[in-house]
């Protein structure tokens, strides 16, 4: 059993202001926010100078998920990982994939899931680690704070899928308990952030997945979902490949994913086969390493091929991954560094 109470906590990151009022510091809106009233992610609210969270291990899903269903294909491949969502974002994006929960205010009925039974259910459904995930984490940052630490002491990896607007502060927060930061990169123009998600600042996106790899060397993997008319242009999606050969190295998987049509933009076609192709080939160009194919099962560039020698090192399709040429991190046949951090035993 629990109770209201429970899910209520004090958060973490934010300064008191002047007449009641309080700047919450978990994203980068940095809500200035009055008494009673609730910050962007309508998940923080300011009662009478102190910002409480609403939503403390307050669940929407859990299911044990294949890793590469993230997607990531370079970390623990063909490992469970134990994947939890909650409720709300700090984004309103157009095609969001999970709006049933992202876009809705908290239920009236909630499942409440300590910390402590997170990482209990992962080791009993025989994952390798736990994900936040269905929604954007960083909502939920104290819950998965507390989370990471304790699946982290219980020798389980952690994963943020997220679109990477959390501050550097806080980022500095959980980084010593986070293994991968798996983020989406929605486009490179101030255009496309502001049309498709409402926001104007989307620079600190590349900031903060800068530093997760630099500071925290955590394990980086970037998703773009093509969507037509809108970020498919090839300024763009080279803008993306580039940054990310430059920035998180050459060797930074990169999923290119096919749109269907799904909450606000049902007017729109799916993604043409052709145009995921393109930016494959856009992201070569500019220098990755790993360019791969997502929402086209069967597709070839669902594998990963070694660069060097050109030898198959995992093979996939779907979520079924078979590995035939990893030797740890390296290709097996030429010892090529593949940027893998591959299971334990």
């Amino acid at each position: 059993m629990y109770n209201d109470s429970e899910m209520e906590r004090e958060a973490l990151l934010y300064e008191q202001l002047s007449g009641g009022r309080v700047r919450c510091h978990v994203c980068q809106w940095r809500c200035t926010i009055n008494p009673g009233r609730a910050g962007v992610c309508r998940v923080r609210v300011n009662r009478d100078g102190v910002l409480y969270t609403l939503n403390y291990g307050d669940v929407s899903s859990v299911a044990a998920d294949p890793i590469e269903k993230k997607p990531l294909f370079h970390f623990h491949p063909g490992s469970k990982v134990f994947s939890v969502g909650g409720w709300g974002c700090n984004f309103h994006c157009l095609h969001c994939q999970n709006w049933e929960i992202a876009c809705t205010d908290l239920p009236a009925q909630s499942r409440y899931l300590a910390p402590e039974e997170q990482v209990r259910l992962a080791v009993e459904h025989g994952c390798s680690g736990v994900a936040w995930t269905y929604n954007e984490p960083a909502v939920w940052f104290e819950y998965t704070l507390d989370s990471a630490r304790l699946a982290r002491e219980n020798g389980l990896y952690t994963v943020y899928v997220t679109n990477g607007f959390l501050t550097a502060e806080a980022l500095d927060m959980i980084g010593p308990w986070l293994d991968v930061w798996r983020v989406d990169i929605k486009g490179f123009s101030d255009a496309l952030y502001s049309r498709l998600a409402r926001v104007r600042d989307w620079r600190g996106i590349l900031d903060v997945a800068v530093r997760a790899r630099r500071h925290w060397d955590m394990h980086v993997e970037v998703v773009t979902n093509v969507i037509p008319s809108l970020n498919d242009d090839e300024a763009q999606l080279e803008g993306i490949a580039r940054w990310i050969c430059q920035e998180l190295g050459e060797l930074t998987p990169w999923h290119v994913t096919r749109f269907f049509p799904m909450h606000q933009l049902q007017d729109l076609p799916p993604t043409p086969l052709s145009t995921i192709e393109h930016a494959l080939a856009l992201g070569r160009a500019a220098g990755l390493k790993f360019v791969y194919a997502g929402n086209v099962p069967g597709h070839g560039a669902e594998d990963t091929m070694c660069y060097s020698c050109g030898r198959l090192n995992v093979r996939r399709v779907g979520y079924s991954t078979e590995t035939v040429g990893l030797n740890g991190s390296t290709c097996a046949y030429c010892g090529a560094d593949l940027n893998f951090r591959p299971r334990a035993g």
